[in-house]
């Protein structure tokens, strides 16, 4: 997600990482309990992960999570009037990149004096499954997380 916050930054377009829980606590990252432990985990994900972006800490209630969908791994775009444009409950960068080049082109289309009317869309996506780097993932927050997600997931 970096290289595409990277890639279109030149068009304006803003992208930031709401930080809001560790979604499979363990031993190294364990559950929330405060916010000094919040921001070292941010920290820690800005530079495990490289994540570039800016990161926003939601409150330790998750108040923005859950006004926003609660999905483990969402992601919204919304244009400059706040009006969401696209949600989607998993983030995948396929599918924001192809939103992104379409609203793009809207702009344009608009600069051009098109008469342009909005209408809703539902489509399914798919994105590709790592299970060797969620595992990987699931490792660093310690053994709890990988052991708590393989008995909920056998």
């Amino acid at each position: 997600m970096n290289a595409l916050a990277a890639r279109f930054a030149a068009h304006n377009v803003g992208s930031i990482f709401l930080y809001t829980h560790e979604a499979h606590p363990g031993e190294f990252y364990p559950h929330l309990t405060s916010m000094e432990q919040k921001y070292k985990h941010a920290a820690a994900l800005r530079d495990v992960l490289g994540v570039t972006r800016p990161i926003v800490l939601d409150s330790l209630d998750g108040a923005c999570h859950r006004a926003y969908g609660s999905m483990p791994n969402m992601t919204w775009i919304f244009n400059r009037s706040g009006v969401p444009i696209y949600k989607s409950d998993w983030t995948d960068h396929h599918s924001v990149a192809n939103a992104l080049e379409y609203f793009i082109d809207v702009v344009d289309r608009r600069r051009a004096r098109q008469r342009l009317a909005p209408f809703r869309v539902e489509r399914l996506d798919y994105r590709n499954q790592d299970q060797e780097a969620f595992y990987a993932g699931l490792a660093r927050n310690g053994p709890k997380a990988v052991e708590e997600f393989r008995q909920a997931f056998p």
